[in-house]
């Protein structure tokens, strides 16, 4: 028999609980049973009137954010109504059912405000890894580092080409704040300074943003999100936002190590990353200055192609300081004493070993050698003793062990871009790929450490 028509009726009173509704395997239900957001009010008390009208709770706020990055919603008009509707939203903002929701330009106005002076965005990132490590989530005994490009919210057709563009004309006053976040940051490692080379088209909307074409196709604006994970459990311990260059890339890694160990009182016996962290300097900064083993590929650029001998071929003496040739002559930096010692170092930072022209001359191997040249040049990196210590380490079985372990830095970009939508920029500006990337990376680790914590307590009360 069919049933009869269901209409809705309003009801004078309602016995509705919205933790019924929500369901146990719910991830923001397992990210409310991990997140620890009470640091936030106090963090931001300074910030806020003795008098007035008071406020929306901030952090109200932080969770209505926090759901945005965890679900995917990129807008947030749109996860205001998304809270609106949703009875796990709801749940997780400890809202109820007639409590009012914020409107979208309140969290403008403390974006541009409280939250970007108070910088309580990291501090909330910060507290969640420090949930992590304390969850034994993080040893900080191996790092891997890599950088992702995520492309910005800028027109590649509104663009003034690098000739026609000076920055030193633009009027602050009445410029957008991209533009002036933009000029703050000119003298910034990780934004104007990281490069004195200028790119070859500039967005007029936001100019900090990199024009790049690394991904092979038509080229775009772009910022990169660098992220510095412990390989036990790829929990994100640092990020840093950057334009997409290597110069940059080198250095947000090294701010981020620091920062690490200042913070949360790490130190790594290892840093795993690829070719483009193998410079000399930068391992140099691992080895000498922060006694950290660089698992890393070294950037060399010494092999030949035409079938002469390279600098391989070639043995040093480090007690003489000089080369010794297959021939078994010896190239040295200099041939006689000066009053004042020099450091021999060229503006590349390298040393330069010559081998004597009578030598050359008489050598039965000077076409396989120097045939073009009248005397054999070997050059030779300030910092090749590091090098030399990175090249003994990839013939370790660690190296291949950390080869294995880099995947999953790659793999938590993987995750930000697909899982989390992750694929373009909302917000213009320096601040605002800060702020992006910062709470797209609170996001992951607070879905690591609901998915990892409770196991880890299983385990150690087993043991």
């Amino acid at each position: 028999m069919m049933g009869p028509r269901q209409e809705a009726q309003s009801a004078l009173f309602y016995d509705f609980s919205i933790d019924d509704h929500v369901p146990t395997d719910h991830v923001l239900r397992a990210i409310d049973g991990v997140i620890d957001l009470s640091s936030v009010r106090t963090h931001l008390t300074e910030f806020y009137s003795s008098t007035g009208r008071p406020s929306i709770d901030p952090e109200l706020m932080m969770r209505m954010l926090l759901v945005g990055y965890v679900m995917g919603i990129r807008s947030e008009r749109r996860l205001c109504e998304e809270v609106h509707l949703n009875l796990a939203y709801r749940w997780f903002c400890k809202m109820d059912l007639s409590d009012p929701i914020p409107d979208h330009s309140t969290f403008s106005k403390n974006r541009h405000g409280r939250f970007r002076d108070s910088d309580v965005l990291r501090h909330v990132f910060e507290t969640v890894v420090a949930q992590c490590i304390e969850a034994g989530l993080a040893s900080g005994q191996r790092y891997a580092a890599d950088a992702s490009i995520i492309a910005a919210d800028a027109n590649r057709q509104k663009s003034t080409p690098k000739a026609d563009w000076n920055p030193e004309v633009i009027d602050p006053d009445d410029a957008p704040r991209a533009v002036r976040e933009y000029l703050d940051t000119l003298d910034d490692a990780a934004f104007g300074a990281a490069s004195p080379v200028v790119p070859k088209f500039i967005s007029h909307s936001d100019p900090a943003s990199q024009w790049t074409g690394a991904r092979g196709g038509p080229a775009y604006f772009a910022y990169s999100t660098n992220y510095l994970i412990d390989t036990d459990n790829a929990v994100i311990l640092d990020v840093e936002p950057i334009r997409s260059i290597r110069q940059a890339e080198v250095g947000a890694v090294k701010t981020m190590i620091d920062r690490v160990r200042k913070t949360h009182d790490l130190k790594p016996e290892r840093l795993i990353a690829d070719t483009a962290y193998g410079s000399g300097s930068m391992l140099d900064w691992l080895v000498e200055k922060r006694g950290i083993a660089p698992h890393i590929p070294v950037i060399d650029k010494s092999g030949r192609k035409d079938g002469t001998f390279e600098r391989a071929d070639f043995t040093f003496d480090v007690e003489n300081d000089l080369y010794i040739c297959p021939g078994g002559k010896e190239l040295k930096q200099y041939r006689r004493a000066y009053k004042t010692p020099r450091t021999g170092a060229n503006k590349d930072e390298t040393l330069r070993y010559r081998a004597r022209k009578p030598d050359c001359d008489a050598c039965p191997l000077k076409q396989r050698c120097c045939p073009k040249e009248p005397q054999r040049k070997v050059t030779r990196s300030i910092f090749e003793s590091s090098r030399d210590v990175a090249r003994q380490l990839a013939q370790t079985k660690q190296y291949s062990v950390s080869c294995k372990l880099r995947k999953k830095v790659e793999m938590s970009f993987a995750h930000l871009k697909r899982i989390h939508g992750f694929g373009r920029l909302r917000l213009r500006g320096p601040c605002g790929a800060h702020d992006e990337f910062i709470l797209a990376a609170t996001a992951q680790n607070l879905k690591k450490l609901a998915k990892l914590a409770p196991n880890q307590n299983r385990i150690g009360k087993a043991a």
